[in-house]
C-alpha cells in the first residue's frame, strides 16, 4: 500500500518521470564517490552467475542419472529460429527501453555504492555530513520504491502483454522486487531511527542491513535490463509497437 501511494504521488508531480531523456542529467552523486567506488557491489559470484564453490570430489565421482528417453510419438520441443542481425538503426529501437532503464539504475548503482563503501570502510565521505548521509540513503530507498511502484502499475503489465518474463505474481523479475524490499525496509527503518536520534547511526550495523539485500538488488538491476535488451525485445515486438511505448 506504502509503494502504491508513494508512486501515485510522484507521478501527481512527476508525470513523465519514466519519459524522461536520457541526456536530462540526475543529482549528482559522482562527486561523493570514493575512489574506488567505481567497482560494483562485491558479489560477483551472484552478478556473473557463477556458483562461488567448488563441487565435492565425491560428488564429482557420482555418475550422472541417464536421461529420460522420450516415448515413441513425442515431439522434440521446436528450436527457435535463428534471427538475422538487426542493422545499427534497428538496434537503437529495440534497444531504446534497455538504456533508458539503465539510465535510471545506474543513479541506484551511484547512490548504492556511496552507502555501502562508507559501511564496509568504517567512514563516511569526508564531504559529507552525518545528516547528509543518512538523508542519502532515506532518498535511495524513496526513489527505488517509487521506481518499482511506476513498474509494477505501469511497465510490467503492458510488457506482459507478450513477454513471459513480466507475467503474472510469480515472474522472476517480481519475486526480485519482493525480496529487495524485505531487506529494504529495515535498512530504510533504521535510518529513520538515526535521523530521529532514537539511535545512533553504526557503519558495521548499516552495512548488515544492506549485505541481506544487495546480491538480489544488483542481480535485478542488470537482469532488467538484459531483459529489455534488443535481442530479447525483437522475440516479442514489432519495431512500430517498440517506438510507440510510452516509456
Amino acid at each position: 500500500m506504502r509503494t502504491a501511494n508513494f508512486a501515485r504521488k510522484i507521478l501527481s508531480v512527476h508525470p513523465n518521470l519514466f519519459c524522461t531523456h536520457p541526456s536530462r542529467t540526475l543529482p549528482d552523486t559522482s562527486k561523493f564517490l570514493f575512489s574506488n567506488s567505481a567497482r560494483r557491489f562485491p558479489f560477483p559470484s551472484i552478478i556473473s552467475g557463477r556458483r562461488g564453490f567448488a563441487m565435492s570430489s565425491a560428488a564429482e565421482e557420482q555418475p550422472q542419472a541417464a536421461a529420460p528417453t522420450k516415448s515413441e510419438g513425442e515431439d522434440a520441443a521446436p528450436a527457435q529460429p535463428e534471427l538475422p542481425p538487426l542493422s545499427p538503426a534497428e538496434f537503437r529501437v529495440y534497444n531504446q527501453m534497455a538504456e533508458k532503464m539503465d539510465y535510471f539504475h545506474n543513479h541506484f548503482r551511484a547512490q548504492w555504492t556511496i552507502l555501502h563503501d562508507a559501511a564496509t570502510s568504517g567512514h563516511r565521505p569526508r564531504n559529507m555530513t552525518l545528516k547528509q548521509f543518512i538523508d542519502t540513503g532515506l532518498q535511495f530507498a524513496q526513489h527505488l520504491t517509487a521506481h518499482h511502484g511506476i513498474e509494477e502499475r505501469f511497465v510490467f503489465p503492458m510488457l506482459a502483454r507478450k513477454m513471459p518474463e513480466f507475467r503474472g505474481g510469480r515472474a522472476e523479475l517480481l519475486q526480485q522486487h519482493r525480496q529487495i524490499h524485505k531487506g529494504m525496509d529495515q535498512f530504510e527503518d533504521y535510518l529513520r531511527r538515526c535521523r530521529s536520534r532514537e539511535t545512533e547511526l553504526e557503519l558495521a550495523v548499516l552495512r548488515e542491513k544492506m549485505d541481506s539485500w544487495g546480491g538480489v538488488l544488483w542481480t535485478h538491476l542488470d537482469q532488467e535490463v538484459k531483459t529489455l535488451g534488443a535481442e530479447n525485445m525483437r522475440r516479442y515486438w514489432t519495431m512500430e509497437e517498440v517506438r510507440n511505448m510510452p516509456m
